[in-house]
């Protein structure tokens, strides 16, 4: 399999995100795990069959072990440990991404879903803006700014 633009769009940046580089990652992910994904889907449809016929739903009894287990996850890194003020909001454009990380809020959730139209140009306009802004290359200051201290990001599914 190779990926290749079908229906390029004169998006800026758009060559920088999906750098040749970048493409064959994802194909590489694609031939790596596309049979996995495929099985996942069935048994997802499987799953969704047998609980409209029984009107039930229930935890596997493969994941009990899990569900019963005396475990717990790794503390929350310290940038999301304190979430007392959090804000969500589009990262495109750029304007939109720079008021977010000034607003002072403890974290940002940049939303590449319900926050911003899904069309190609904002997809890639937003990760454009996330990358810069992880390189410390999207910045506007003023006196009154305040800087955001921890920035997440929620993908649309599109992408």
């Amino acid at each position: 399999m190779t990926i290749t633009h079908n229906s390029p769009q004169n998006v800026a940046a758009a060559g920088e995100i999906l750098s040749d580089e970048a493409l064959a990652f994802v194909e590489a992910l694609h031939e790596k795990f596309n049979d996995r994904r495929e099985e996942l889907l069935g048994k997802r449809e499987t799953a969704r069959e047998q609980a409209a016929s029984t009107g039930t739903l229930d935890f596997p009894e493969e994941t009990r072990e899990v569900r019963e287990g005396d475990w717990q996850v790794a503390p929350a890194p310290k940038a999301l440990q304190d979430r007392r003020v959090e804000m969500t909001g589009p990262a495109s454009p750029a304007k939109m991404a720079i008021n977010a990380l000034n607003s002072g809020a403890k974290v940002w959730l940049a939303d590449l879903e319900d926050a911003a139209s899904p069309s190609w140009a904002n997809q890639i306009d937003a990760i454009a803006n996330l990358r810069d802004a992880a390189r410390g290359t999207l910045a506007f200051t003023s006196p009154e700014a305040r800087s955001t201290s921890c920035a997440r990001t929620r993908r649309s599914p599109w992408l």
